[in-house]
C-alpha cells in the first residue's frame, strides 16, 4: 500500500513537473511549439513593419523640395511633413499603448499597418498640401503605436539566446529605411513623380500586413502599461539620463539631417541623381553601425552612445567646410551613417536597462521621447534654414551632439549603474 502510494505520488509529481515545463510562461505564447523558422519570420515581419514606417516617416527628406514645389511651399514649410508625425507619435505612444493595454498586441500591430497603408494612399491622392499633412498625422499615430509595441517584442518571438540578434534585426529597419527606402522612394519620385512613391509604399504596407497575419503568434499583453508606471519610471536617474541623451542625440541628428537635401543641392551642388547615391551610401553605412552598435551596446551602453554622438558632432561640424566637395561630403556621410545607425538601438537599450521590469513601458518612453524630438528637431531646423542657411543648421546640430558626449561622460563620472548592476 505504501509502495503504491509512493509510486502514485512520484507519478503525479512527474506529471505535474512535465506539465509545468510544457506550459509557456506569460508572453511566450506558442514559442515552445513553433518552429525556429517561423520565429525568425515573425522577427522579419516586425522589422519590415518598422521599415515601412521609417521609410514613410523620413521619405520627405529625399522629396522635400519636390513636394514643396508642387504645392508652392518653402523648404521650412515642407519640413512640417517631418514635424507632424513626430508630434503625433509622441502623444499617441503612451495614450494608445495604455488605452489598448489588454488587447492582443498582434491585432494592434496589424491595425497600425493597415492605417499606414491608408495614410500613404491618402498622401498620393492629396489635391492640396493640407491633406498631405493630414496623412502625416495618421502616420504619427501609427509610429507611436507600432514602435511602442514592436520595439520590445524580440523576447516573445525567439528563444532567449537569440534575443540580441533579433533586436539587431528589428532595429536594422531604421538604417534600411535610409539605405533602401528613401533612395528608392526618391528614385521612383524622380522617374514617375512623388505621388507614385506613396502608392508604392501603400502597396508595400499591405504586403507587410499579410505577412504579419501569417507568421505572428497571438501576443496577449504580459504587463499592461499604465500611466502610473510611466510616471514612476521617469523618477529614476537612469531613465532621466535616457531621456536627456535621446533628446540631445535626436535633436542634433534630425535638426540637421532633415535638411541634408537642401545642403547637398546648395553647398555641394549635387544633382538629384547624385543625392540619391549619397543617401544610399549613408544608409548602407547605417546598417553597419546598427549591427556593430547592437553587438556592443548591451555591455557598453555609455561608450556606444557617446562614441556615436561624437561622430555625429564631428561630421555635422565639418560638413560646412568639407561638404563643398563631393568627395568630402560622401566621406562624411559614411561616418554619419555608421554613427546614427547605432543611436536608436542605444537609446532603446538604455531605456530597457533602466526599467527591466517593464519592457513595454520602456518602449513607450523610448518611442515618445524619440519621436517628440524628431518633430522638434525638424521644426527647429526648418525655422533656422529659412532664416539662415543649411550650413548653419549643420553647425548647430554638431553643437547639440557634443552635449550628448558630455552627458554620457557625466553618467560614467557619477558611477551610476543600472538595476542589473551593469
Amino acid at each position: 500500500m505504501t509502495s503504491t502510494n509512493a509510486t502514485t505520488t512520484t507519478t503525479t509529481a512527474t506529471t505535474t513537473s512535465a506539465d509545468s515545463a510544457a506550459t509557456p510562461r506569460p508572453g511566450e505564447v506558442d514559442l515552445p511549439t513553433r518552429s525556429p523558422l517561423v520565429g525568425r519570420l515573425a522577427v522579419v515581419a516586425v522589422m519590415l513593419g518598422i521599415f515601412s514606417i521609417v521609410t514613410t516617416e523620413i521619405l520627405p527628406i529625399g522629396l522635400l523640395t519636390t513636394i514643396g514645389s508642387s504645392f508652392a511651399v518653402s523648404d521650412g514649410a515642407a519640413g512640417l511633413m517631418m514635424t507632424m508625425p513626430g508630434i503625433l507619435a509622441a502623444v499617441s505612444a503612451p495614450v494608445i499603448t495604455v488605452a489598448t493595454a489588454r488587447i492582443d498586441r498582434r491585432l494592434m500591430l496589424c491595425v497600425f499597418v493597415l492605417m499606414l497603408a491608408g495614410a500613404n494612399f491618402l498622401a498620393a491622392a492629396a489635391p492640396g498640401y493640407w491633406l498631405v499633412l493630414l496623412s502625416r498625422v495618421v502616420v504619427g499615430v501609427v509610429i507611436g503605436g507600432f514602435w511602442s509595441i514592436g520595439a520590445g517584442l524580440a523576447p516573445r518571438l525567439v528563444p532567449a539566446k537569440s534575443v540580441g540578434r533579433a533586436n539587431s534585426v528589428i532595429f536594422s529597419a531604421v538604417p534600411l529605411g535610409s539605405v533602401l527606402g528613401v533612395p528608392a522612394g526618391t528614385f521612383i519620385g524622380d522617374l514617375a513623380g512623388w505621388r507614385t512613391t506613396f502608392v508604392v509604399l501603400g502597396a508595400f504596407a499591405v504586403g507587410v500586413l499579410v505577412l504579419l497575419l501569417l507568421v505572428l503568434p497571438p501576443l496577449t499583453p504580459e504587463q499592461p502599461t499604465r500611466l502610473g508606471v510611466l510616471r514612476g519610471m521617469c523618477k529614476g536617474v537612469n531613465t532621466r539620463f535616457a531621456l536627456l541623451l535621446t533628446f540631445l542625440a535626436v535633436l542634433a541628428h534630425f535638426g540637421a539631417y532633415t535638411y541634408l537635401t537642401p545642403f547637398l543641392e546648395q553647398v555641394t551642388e549635387a544633382g538629384s541623381g547624385l543625392i540619391t547615391v549619397f543617401l544610399l551610401v549613408y544608409g548602407a553605412a547605417g546598417i553597419v553601425g546598427n549591427f556593430v552598435g547592437g553587438a556592443v551596446v548591451g555591455r557598453r551602453p555609455r561608450v556606444v552612445f557617446g562614441v556615436a554622438a561624437g561622430m555625429i558632432a564631428a561630421v555635422t561640424l565639418l560638413l560646412p567646410v568639407l561638404g563643398r566637395w563631393q568627395v568630402g561630403a560622401v566621406a562624411l556621410l559614411v561616418v554619419w551613417g555608421v554613427a546614427y545607425g547605432a543611436v536608436p538601438i542605444s537609446s532603446q537599450t538604455w531605456f530597457a536597462k533602466a526599467t527591466p521590469h517593464a519592457p513595454e513601458a520602456a518602449s513607450v518612453l523610448f518611442t515618445a521621447s524619440f519621436q517628440a524630438t524628431i518633430s522638434l528637431g525638424a521644426l527647429a531646423g526648418g525655422i533656422i534654414v529659412d532664416r539662415t542657411s543649411p550650413s548653419t543648421v549643420m553647425t548647430l546640430g554638431g553643437l547639440a551632439a557634443t552635449l550628448v558626449v558630455v552627458a554620457a561622460w557625466t553618467h560614467f563620472a557619477r558611477r551610476l549603474t543600472w538595476p542589473d548592476g551593469a
